[in-house]
């Protein structure tokens, strides 16, 4: 009887303490999510000073992720100019653990949206001349690298391009030429290094590299971002696609890669792109496991 009493009340502590564990996280996601960035910065720390919170990887999550946000703060990045670092640490101490995997994993959404936050950041710094903070942003933006850029991290996807059947067009030679030369140039991109926020020959991203080569060979400007240039492309099918058209890519939370096609019609199908291991590279796609579970669309700026 003695027994029973004691195990009775050993799962009426624990339902008691799980349920407070769970409540208390639920307040810390809550806060993340109206930008209370502050307070979850100092509920995280209480919470990692209470033995219960040892192996649960939340608060050490959400203190990260807060450390990143408030770091944009000029004032606050001041008086805490060791806090990217310290985010950096939790973050990946998080990411490489079984348990906090589990947590990085449910909470794509939440990194996504910062990802983008953190890159739009990087180009004002980088506008605004401020090279050291730009190189130390860069380094944290790396720990991104196999997120996918989202405009919206709710899980909603670009429409698919309808299957319409369109009339091929007949291009003139003049205009096979001018994709030529966008080739060409592009290629004398290779080796180029990925940048994060990169859009010259000293680093690219995906979009900088293929917005550069439309700008400096064709002379059109397109969006900067890789879902904007999808947004705002003329969509056209694969058989299609021609030398200077673009191809898009799709992780499965929206367009998180774009490449430039270098191959004819008819041909299996290579692009030019910025690879985030490799650079600016030539792929063949239908060779690529990754890239081809991941294609999604094509479009093109070329009249």
């Amino acid at each position: 009887m003695a027994m029973k009493r004691t195990l009775a009340l050993f799962f009426t502590v624990s339902f008691f303490t799980v349920n407070a564990q769970v409540k208390q996280i639920d307040k810390l996601e809550m806060l993340y999510d109206q930008g209370h960035y502050g307070m979850v910065y100092r509920k995280a720390n209480r919470l990692l000073d209470i033995p219960d919170y040892d192996y649960s990887y939340q608060p050490e999550f959400y203190k990260s992720l807060a450390l990143f946000r408030l770091s944009e703060q000029d004032f606050w990045f001041r008086l805490h100019p060791d806090a990217l670092q310290e985010g950096r640490r939790l973050y990946l101490e998080v990411r490489n653990s079984t348990e906090g995997a589990k947590v990085f994993n449910a909470h794509l959404n939440h990194i996504a949206l910062l990802k983008k936050d953190l890159v739009a950041r990087a180009h004002d710094l980088k506008k605004a001349g401020k090279k050291t903070e730009f190189d130390e942003l860069q380094q944290i933006i790396g720990l991104f690298d196999h997120i996918p850029d989202l405009d919206d991290p709710s899980g909603v996807t670009p429409p698919k391009v309808p299957d319409t059947d369109e009339t091929e067009e007949v291009e003139t030679i003049a205009m096979t030429q001018t994709r030529e030369g966008m080739i060409d140039f592009a290629k004398t991109q290779l080796g180029v290094p990925y940048l994060w926020a990169g859009d010259d020959p000293n680093g690219f991203d995906c979009s900088g590299f293929t917005q550069y080569v439309y700008e400096k060979q064709y002379k059109k400007e397109i969006p900067r971002r890789a879902e904007d240039q999808y947004n705002k492309s003329k969509k056209i099918k694969q058989r299609n696609a021609r030398k200077g058209d673009l191809v898009f890519f799709d992780a499965g939370s929206g367009i998180s890669h774009v490449g430039m096609i270098i191959s004819e019609k008819g041909e299996p199908l290579v692009m030019i792109h910025a690879s985030s291991s490799q650079g600016i590279v030539i792929t063949n796609i239908e060779e690529s496991e990754y890239w081809l579970k991941r294609l999604y669309a094509f479009g093109t700026y070329i009249e």
